[in-house]
C-alpha cells in the first residue's frame, strides 16, 4: 500500500482537502481518500503540501497512432471505414504516451483522425503500458466521423467523393441507414450476410456507444446534430470551433462539447473563429464540455495550460479542472473507473510541483497509473 499524505487533494469528487491524504491498494485501486489516514505497514509519500489530483483524462487525441513516418490514423483508401479499430494501431512505445504520463494525463480516447466520413472506432486506454490490450478501460468508446473540410480535402482533391459537404452528409446518412435495416433485421431474429462496415456500426445503433464528430464550422455542427436527431443516435460534438456563434442553438440539443484545440494557429478557414471563448460560452450555455489537444496537433502534455487558458477566457476555474478530468470520463461511459479520487477506482494520481492550470512550467512530481508510480521528476 502507498499513502499520500500531506497533500492538497483535489478529488473532482467534492470540496478540496487541505493538509489531505490518499491511499492506494495493493490492488492498483484507491483504498480511501480522507484527513489523517493511517495504514499499517504502508509506504508513507509525504507530498510536503503540493497539489494531488486524479490523472488527467483527455477525451480526444490520436496518441499512439501518430507514426512518425506514415501516419496510421487516417485509412485513406475508401471515405466510410467503420470497421477500423484503433486498438489495432495504437502503439505503446509512441513518445508521445510518455509525454502524456509526463504531463499528467493518465488516460487518453484515441483513435483515427479526421480524412473519412467515417473513420473507426476510438478505444479509451491508459497511457502507460507495453501490450494495448492490457492498457484498454474501454473499447469501442465511440465511432469518428468527420464533416466538412477534411474528408472534402482528402477524396475531392482526387475528384472522388465526397467533394462537397453535401456528399459528406449523404455518405453518413447512407451508412446509417443501411446499418439501420442490418441492425432491426439483427434484432428480428434474422440472419443478415455479414457486412464488416455495418456490423461495426451496431453499438451506434443501438446507443452503446457515440458517434464522434469531428466539427468546426458552425453549419457543419448543426448537421451533425440534424443526422443525429434523425437516426436518434447518440453524439459527441468534437473540436465544435464555432460552438460559441451557436451557443443557444446547442444548448436545446444538449450534446456534450468536446472543444480544442484553441491553442496554436489557424490552419485553415475553418478555424478562423477559434478562440478560447468557445469552453466558458458553451458552458454557460448549460453544455458538459471536455477541453481537448486534439494531439498530437498540440502536445497532449500541454491538456492543463489549455484548461488554464479556457479558465483565463470565461469557464469557472473549477470546471476547467472538470474539464480535463471527471467530464471526459463521464462522456466516455467510464466514470467508474477514472476522472476523480474516490475508493475504489483506479489509482491514477499526480503529485504536482504546482497547479499545472495556472502556473507555466508546472509538472507532476509523481504520476501513478494504477498504483503503480511510472513517472518521478529528477531535479
Amino acid at each position: 500500500m502507498i499513502l499520500i499524505k500531506n497533500a492538497h487533494v483535489k478529488t473532482m469528487a467534492g470540496p478540496d482537502l487541505e493538509n489531505g491524504c490518499v491511499l492506494i491498494g495493493d490492488d492498483g485501486k484507491i483504498a480511501a481518500v480522507g484527513i489523517d489516514l493511517c495504514a499499517a505497514d504502508a509506504q508513507i509519500i509525504d507530498a510536503g503540501g503540493r497539489l494531488v489530483t486524479p490523472g488527467f483524462v483527455e477525451s480526444h487525441c490520436h496518441t499512439g497512432l501518430r507514426d512518425l513516418n506514415v501516419g496510421d490514423y487516417n485509412e485513406k483508401s475508401d471515405p466510410i471505414t467503420p470497421h477500423m479499430r484503433a486498438i489495432d494501431a495504437i502503439n505503446p512505445q509512441d513518445e508521445y504516451m510518455s509525454d502524456a504520463v509526463r504531463g499528467g494525463v493518465t488516460t487518453i480516447c484515441t483513435g483515427p483522425g479526421s480524412t473519412n466520413v467515417v473513420g473507426g472506432t476510438f478505444a479509451a486506454v491508459k497511457t502507460y503500458g507495453v501490450r494495448v490490450d492490457k492498457m484498454i478501460v474501454k473499447h469501442p468508446v465511440a465511432m469518428k466521423c468527420a464533416f466538412g473540410h477534411n474528408p472534402k480535402n482528402a477524396f475531392g482533391n482526387s475528384k472522388k467523393m465526397p467533394y462537397t459537404r453535401m456528399a459528406v452528409a449523404m455518405m453518413l446518412r447512407d451508412l446509417l441507414t443501411k446499418a439501420e435495416a442490418y441492425r432491426d433485421e439483427k434484432d428480428n431474429g434474422k440472419n443478415p450476410k455479414y457486412d464488416a462496415k455495418l456490423e461495426a456500426m451496431l453499438p451506434v445503433m443501438r446507443k452503446e456507444i457515440p458517434l464522434k464528430c469531428h466539427a468546426h464550422r458552425a453549419d457543419d455542427i448543426l448537421t451533425a446534430v440534424r443526422i443525429a436527431k434523425e437516426f436518434g443516435v447518440k453524439m459527441t460534438l468534437d473540436h465544435c470551433t464555432e460552438g460559441h456563434l451557436i451557443a443557444e442553438e446547442l444548448a436545446e440539443e444538449g450534446y456534450p462539447a468536446l472543444v480544442g484545440p484553441s491553442l496554436g494557429g489557424k490552419s485553415k478557414m475553418e478555424l478562423f473563429n477559434k478562440t478560447f471563448d468557445t469552453a466558458g460560452i458553451l458552458h454557460k450555455a448549460g453544455l458538459k464540455v471536455c477541453v481537448i489537444t486534439d494531439a498530437g496537433v498540440i502536445p497532449i502534455q500541454f491538456l492543463g495550460m489549455c484548461a488554464g487558458l479556457a479558465a483565463s477566457r470565461g469557464l469557472p476555474m473549477e470546471d476547467a479542472w472538470k474539464a480535463i478530468t471527471i467530464n471526459p470520463a463521464e462522456v466516455m461511459g467510464i466514470a467508474d473507473r477514472v476522472g476523480s479520487l474516490e475508493p475504489g477506482k483506479d489509482a491514477d494520481v499526480v503529485i504536482w510541483t504546482a497547479d499545472p492550470l495556472t502556473v507555466v512550467g508546472a509538472e507532476p512530481h509523481m504520476t501513478f497509473v494504477d498504483g503503480k508510480l511510472v513517472w518521478q521528476q529528477k531535479h
